[in-house]
């Protein structure tokens, strides 16, 4: 790099820290999560409110894929982070309001979003008509499982029905999610699917049965060794790194996005006896990556989105997409709850849960972006979307519940529970 580029990056790099900080923190303290403060402060730093030029000035060409490739690690270990804290073992025994709910409030996100994207397509740049309609069912169906965790525990509902019913739904739904949009990925990248995708489900069955009990042996001994021996929590945590770097990598090189690998190994990591150094695993990585790593990736999704050169057909065309997210989840899940027994407000209190975006659905935009799938225009106004669907999940769900307010408080999940939370309150 050249003295410039490092003063530019440096610049850029406590710039973006510093303005994460203060919209988080001011997020937080209008009652919503520092996500949605951050994901701003983005948008903010971008031609939408700046203008192009000035934009391009504080954040120069030549120094945007420094700042890329750190948001790139920072990508890898938040889904590392959302495999590693959807802990398939809460997926038993959910009954038959997680099952219809489930069930529901993903099929029809998922056909809404596809008829939405016939009437969208005529009007947006793709690279592919299939996976254009792949993409829009999945960007609806999405739910921010990091985020509603952090929701749930705050609101005292963790050891509650609705609680244990909402983290079950969110967290399949993602599985399914991710799983369609590897989906999209390959059949956008058709010119890739070659003998390397063949190796997906072999590379897949390798890291359950010979990755997964090797973390667990690693876990164990580091579990019964002295601090900074063998084995120790320390060696654990590179040891642990290094995977989830190279599984990452394995994906990519396989033909498929490498935020995969980093959620696959995160969700091969050993339970149980494990979870000591799994919680250790979590105090170290998640301050990097949500202090400094995630903002980066805000900032740069931000300077893609430019809401200044909307016209009249987007904001018709807006409407009509929060109306889908909206509308498919809630009712989706409303329905299914109900189907299954659950009583009416809390049939709707879970719907509104399940609109919880975030973070996820930015990630899931920023790969539809990268394929071209998404052209800029389309991909602003699902930004727009996933801010929105995330702010209005807090005072919703207090209105629904407003009545529950002298009932006894479920006990608050442990920090560690809220995949990327910190201790100065930062949650995604």
């Amino acid at each position: 790099m050249t003295t410039s580029q490092t003063v530019y990056l440096l610049l850029d790099l406590a710039l973006i820290l510093g303005l994460a900080r203060v919209m988080g923190a001011l997020a937080r303290a209008l009652g919503q999560p520092s996500v949605i403060g951050e994901i701003l402060a983005g948008v903010l730093l971008g031609p939408t409110l700046l203008g192009e030029h000035l934009s391009g000035v504080l954040f120069p060409t030549e120094v945007r894929p420094l700042l890329g490739a750190l948001a790139g690690v920072g990508i890898a270990l938040f889904m590392f982070i959302v495999g590693l804290e959807i802990d398939l073992g809460i997926l038993r025994g959910g009954g038959p309001v997680t099952l219809w709910a489930t069930l529901f409030s993903t099929a029809l996100p998922l056909g809404l979003g596809a008829a939405l994207a016939w009437p969208l397509m005529g009007t947006h740049q793709h690279v592919s008509s299939v996976g254009f309609v792949l993409f829009l069912a999945v960007s609806m169906a999405v739910t921010a499982f990091p985020v509603l965790a952090r929701i749930i525990a705050d609101r005292n509902l963790a050891h509650t029905r609705l609680g244990t019913t909402a983290l079950t739904c969110a967290a399949i739904t993602d599985l399914l999610a991710w799983t369609l949009l590897a989906v999209v990925v390959a059949v956008t990248t058709g010119k890739q699917l070659d003998w390397r995708l063949a190796l997906l489900v072999p590379y897949a069955a390798l890291m359950v049965t010979v990755v997964r009990p090797l973390l667990r042996r690693a876990s164990e001994r580091g579990a019964g060794s002295q601090p900074d021996g063998p084995g120790s929590g320390r060696d654990f945590l590179a040891l642990v790194l290094g995977g989830l770097l190279v599984s990452a990598a394995c994906t990519e090189w396989l033909g498929l996005h490498y935020i995969f690998g980093a959620f696959l190994f995160g969700a091969v990591m050993p339970r149980g006896s494990g979870g000591r150094l799994r919680a250790g695993v979590l105090q170290r990585v998640e301050p990097l990556c949500v202090l400094l790593l995630l903002p980066v990736y805000f900032v740069l999704s931000g300077l893609k989105v430019d809401l200044s050169r909307l016209n009249a057909s987007d904001f018709g065309e807006l409407a009509a997409i929060l109306v889908v997210a909206v509308t498919g989840k809630f009712l989706g899940a409303y329905l299914g709850a109900r189907l299954g027994g659950l009583d009416n407000r809390h049939a709707a209190a879970l719907g509104t849960l399940l609109n919880t975006r975030g973070l996820t659905e930015l990630v899931v935009l920023g790969v539809g972006l990268e394929l071209g799938v998404l052209d800029n225009r389309l991909y602003s106004l699902m930004v727009v979307m996933a801010v929105t669907t995330t702010a209005i999940t807090g005072p919703l769900l207090t209105r629904i519940l407003r009545t529950e307010a002298s009932e006894p408080a479920a006990p608050r999940l442990p920090s560690t529970n809220g995949p990327v939370h910190t201790k100065a309150g930062k949650s995604e």
